[in-house]
């Protein structure tokens, strides 16, 4: 689990940081402490300890601000919530409503079904296998979508991985300076391909590959990984900062490499 959900101390100090932030420069323990729920005192230790690892920096007397240490570790910290949210609605509480899955086998309606992700989509086979489980509301074939309600645990799943190969703009030669081979080897092991700028477009057509998207890459490629789907995205040079600042707020791992 998160450590800020797990850990109480480590939840405190996120609290104590936040109201920080909130209220900088004029900072009143004593509304920190109600505000959180706990006693002075322990807001001024909350305090001095963030002090001490340079979190906060003190300018006198009741006053306070946030370095971008604490910056840094407050957008970790609530990263790392938002993930966890995000999972708990997607994979747990999604189940409160019907979902449409993919049926790996022949399934009846009524009959209890095992849920999993492949390539982005939910699948459901028939028996209790787990770790997650629903009930289909409706018949289905191998092959066709079956209604799935009642879902119960977590889908087992690993977040996918996305790679930004990054090729030249046109006055630096473009796609023709495109090392081809080396596009080809970094697109093969990719479930989805997205592009980002004309000329990525065109060096994947180069290696006869379409990109399944064009536009929002970044945020595509985002909510890809965030179902288990390994993602490559080809960006133009000018545009890998529009591919990456979508990953880096979704919080998604990613590496960038070039091809030129």
């Amino acid at each position: 689990m998160v450590d800020v959900l797990e850990n109480q101390r480590t939840a405190t100090r996120f609290r104590v940081l936040v109201e920080i932030a909130d209220r900088q420069p004029a900072v009143s323990q004593g509304e920190i402490a109600d505000a959180i729920g706990v006693t002075s005192q322990a807001v001024s230790e909350y305090i001095r300890e963030l002090v001490d690892e340079g979190y906060v920096q003190m300018d006198g007397r009741s006053r306070y601000r946030i370095t971008k240490e604490g910056v840094d570790w407050l957008l970790t910290q609530a990263g790392d919530v938002r993930r966890y949210a995000d999972r708990v609605t997607d994979d747990v509480l999604g189940g409160v409503n019907e979902e449409a899955a993919i049926a790996t086998a022949d399934i009846a309606e009524g009959e209890s079904v095992t849920l999993s992700m492949q390539d982005g989509l939910l699948h459901a086979a028939p028996g209790e296998a787990g770790p997650a489980t629903g009930v289909a509301t409706t018949a289905a074939s191998a092959g066709a979508e079956v209604g799935v309600t009642g879902f119960e645990g977590i889908i087992d799943m690993e977040p996918g991985r996305v790679t930004v190969v990054q090729v030249p703009p046109v006055r630096a030669g473009g796609s023709g300076a495109v090392d081809t081979e080396a596009l080809t080897a970094a697109c093969a092991g990719a479930t989805l391909v997205l592009a980002a700028g004309t000329e990525a477009v065109v060096a994947l057509r180069r290696i006869d590959a379409a990109p399944a998207v064009t536009v929002a890459a970044g945020a595509v490629a985002a909510a890809a990984a965030r179902r288990g789907v390994d993602v490559v995205v080809v960006a133009t040079a000018d545009q890998v900062g529009r591919v990456t600042d979508p990953l880096r707020d979704a919080g998604t791992a990613y590496e960038v490499s070039a091809v030129d």
